[in-house]
């Protein structure tokens, strides 16, 4: 998974699970009988309980991973909900649980303590990570891309000199031809026909989906601000990649509102959200 595409409420709920397995280690008891040295006394903790370590630390624990899973695999289930959903849910459980077990226990320890305020904190980033705009941004800012050519074509995430479309570019608007560009779609290189005879030959070969890109369209990079699906071109529901902050996409072909975008090991897909994309 790339770890750009995680968000502030990602790195939220990963910490929260970080300090509930280590809470998991402390004492969930304090209770010392009177007239006996407590220094010797040794208190169980959430392994020595099953069902207080599954049904509290350990279920957070997996919480946590399925929030996580769910942004590298966005659209898998489990028992008909996404994996994302059944984290949360899971979350909820995990905190419902601590809440009675701390009220339950007169001598609550430190690693109860720690439990429940970790499951806190997990709950709230799991429910308030996809709707507070704070926890959507990036975890990590997204790095300026790194120059480098590589097989006679950009790479992605390359910042060639020029050239239309590429990040740190002179922008050109659609439909301009640009005068030069390395590997740039479309420009006159040796040996290359001239754009007007690539345009009269793109024009006979059948366009991908058989829907023709409109005619004034210009392939371009960009950027996108926070994690988004990538759907198939044959309209399937299911996405076929995740589009990460960060990272520099090649936009191929405009369909309405929606982009045909290539990733960097070659798949195609339509990105159906481009609001607020960043144009390179």
């Amino acid at each position: 998974m790339n770890i750009r595409s995680l968000t502030r409420g990602d790195g939220v709920v990963i910490g929260a699970a970080v300090v509930l397995f280590i809470a998991s280690f402390l004492d969930y008891s304090s209770y010392c009988p009177s007239g006996i040295d407590c220094s010797r006394v040794d208190n169980p903790n959430a392994w020595d309980s099953l069902g207080l370590l599954m049904s509290v630390f350990l279920a957070g624990v997996i919480a946590a991973a399925l929030l996580i899973v769910s942004r590298a695999m966005p659209g898998r289930k489990v028992a008909g909900l996404d994996l994302g959903q059944f984290g949360v849910a899971l979350t909820v459980f995990a905190l419902w649980t601590a809440f009675w077990t701390i009220l339950d226990i007169s001598n609550a320890g430190a690693g109860l303590i720690l439990g429940l305020l970790a499951t806190m904190v997990l709950a709230a980033g799991a429910i308030a990570g996809p709707l507070v705009p704070f926890l959507k941004a990036p975890l990590l800012s997204p790095s300026a891309p790194a120059q480098g050519v590589q097989g006679g074509q950009p790479q992605f995430g390359a910042q060639p000199g020029q050239g239309y479309g590429y990040p740190g570019a002179q922008q050109q608007p659609y439909g301009a031809q640009p005068s030069q560009g390395y590997g740039y779609p479309g420009a006159p290189q040796q040996g290359q026909p001239a754009p007007a005879d690539q345009a009269q030959a793109q024009a006979q070969q059948p366009s991908h989906g058989g829907a023709a890109p409109a005619g004034d369209f210009t392939p371009f990079w960009f950027a996108v601000p926070v994690a988004r699906p990538l759907y198939g071109e044959d309209g399937s529901p299911n996405p076929i990649a995740e589009l990460a902050p960060g990272t520099w996409y090649l936009a191929v072909e405009q369909r309405g509102q929606s982009l045909v975008a290539q990733t960097q090991d070659g798949r195609r897909g339509v990105l159906q959200d481009t609001t607020g994309i960043q144009r390179g």
